[in-house]
């Protein structure tokens, strides 16, 4: 029909039949903001006076709230998946690193004196443009982040049984050998979490987790940012994190936590 017979009477009813016709929420909300768009665009050309789409809240989807894990959930998953895998699932529950991120992450990434690991890339795929290797979105995104002590033998022995040689050597390997992508392994994330008995849980799920876990840890909103890697952080303050030691005692805080599951490391000097 043509733009200007559109009114906002009858976005309602297009809105409210879809919605009756059994079409997801999400999706009736990216229709209406695309027809939004096309309206905003037909207002700035002069072809109608006034955007007819006129819904309150009619372009935010609800969406559930995500579950995140408690520490021996995480351990039961990290149990119950391949070993290779293993360190991958405490580092995506303990630090927050996105699954492209850890897919991307090699040797060099990697200072287990100091406890930290730097994001410099970030593995993705799309339709369009198959599979990428780059930098993460944002500035902040590129960051380095603290792990806990308790990691630090499993994640050697991880980097000696099962990491790519070399520097430049991927941390994580797709179960061929080949580059990690998530629809190889999406079957064994599958399977781990059937035999840990979790039910609906995304890998998402755990970045969630680590940042549950800081957040209870005292860090504040713009630790937590920084941790997770989100672009409105500027860079003054990550360095400010880095510096003042507050990310470590986040990372300690999270130790705390798997030491109670755990128990005590006997690979450390004191034995706490």
């Amino acid at each position: 029909m043509p733009l200007r017979d559109i009114t906002t009477p009858q976005v309602r009813r297009w809105r409210t039949t879809l919605l009756d016709q059994g079409v997801g929420a999400a999706t009736v909300a990216k229709a209406y903001q695309i027809l939004r768009a096309i309206m905003n665009t037909a207002v700035d050309d002069g072809l109608v006076q006034r955007n007819p789409c006129r819904i309150k809240g009619g372009a935010t989807a609800p969406s559930a709230e995500r579950p995140f894990l408690s520490v021996a959930e995480v351990f039961r998953l990290a149990d119950a998946i391949p070993a290779r895998y293993r360190v991958m699932i405490l580092l995506a529950s303990f630090t927050a690193l996105r699954f492209g991120e850890l897919a991307g992450l090699q040797r060099w990434d990697v200072d287990l004196e100091r406890r930290t690991i730097s994001v410099r890339r970030s593995v993705a795929e799309t339709r369009s443009d198959g599979l990428t290797v780059k930098a993460p979105k944002s500035a902040a995104g590129v960051r380095t982040v603290a792990f806990p002590a308790s990691l630090t033998v499993e994640l050697a022995a991880h980097l000696a049984e099962y990491a790519e040689p070399g520097r430049t050597g991927r941390v994580f390997v797709g179960p061929r050998g080949g580059v990690l992508r998530r629809n190889n392994f999406r079957r064994i994330w599958l399977r781990a979490i059937g035999a840990a008995g979790l039910g609906d849980v995304h890998f998402h799920d755990l970045r969630h987790t680590g940042n549950t876990l800081a957040a209870t840890g005292g860090a504040s909103t713009r630790e937590l940012m920084h941790r997770m890697g989100h672009s409105s952080v500027r860079a003054a303050l990550i360095y400010q994190h880095l510096v003042n030691g507050r990310d470590h005692e986040i990372a300690g805080h999270v130790d705390d936590q798997i030491r109670r599951v755990k128990g005590p490391d006997p690979g450390s000097p004191s034995g706490t």
